[in-house]
């Protein structure tokens, strides 16, 4: 009775997940107060998203903005510039600095998956697995996705966890899933 109860629960989160967090693909979706056309690559929209002007500046310094812009498809969980401020005082200041390029790249790849995710995907894929599956990032280092209170939440190798706020940003070279919170790699 409890694992039928469970896999129902489950499957009501799911179906909920997919109603909430997917968006038409021929509609742009808002960020940051510009709209995220899918004809453009990630960088180009991020460029445009007023929540992710610390991300973009991020990217640039490590050298990833060419990548993001290749062809793909990569999944990219996308922190906003409030995430980063919760971060303690000094640390982008820190990873920003030029030797530090080696940590703020490994910060920033455990946050892009190979491949298109989308919500619909991760959902699936944290049912199937029974309420928690694992995904490996472009780091090397695996993420931890599960859903809590209908949404999908990411755990970091340090136990942080960061919530999807708005799924589903289909880019030319893939998606961006919005977070409110910074992931960790175990080395950062």
């Amino acid at each position: 009775m409890k694992t039928t109860l469970s896999k129902t629960v489950l499957g009501a989160s799911l179906a909920l997940s997919a109603a909430v967090f997917t968006a038409p693909l021929h509609a742009a979706t808002v960020v940051g107060g510009a709209e995220m056309l899918p004809q453009r690559t990630i960088v180009e929209n991020a460029i445009h998203s007023s929540d992710h002007t610390t991300l973009v500046r991020a990217v640039q310094a490590a050298g990833l903005d060419e990548t993001l812009q290749a062809q793909g498809p990569f999944t990219v969980f996308a922190p906003t510039n409030a995430a980063f401020e919760a971060l303690p005082g000094g640390t982008v200041e820190q990873l920003l600095q030029p030797d530090n390029r080696d940590n703020l790249r490994g910060v920033l790849t455990y946050h892009v998956v190979p491949g298109k995710v989308t919500a619909a995907d991760l959902t699936q894929k944290i049912v199937q697995a029974g309420g928690m599956t694992e995904i490996e990032t472009v780091a090397g280092e695996r993420l931890k996705a599960l859903m809590e209170g209908g949404k999908v939440v990411l755990e970091d190798s340090k136990g942080n966890r960061s919530s999807v706020t708005i799924a589903d940003v289909n880019q030319a070279n893939g998606v961006i899933h919005v977070i409110d919170g910074v992931l960790l790699p175990g080395n950062a």
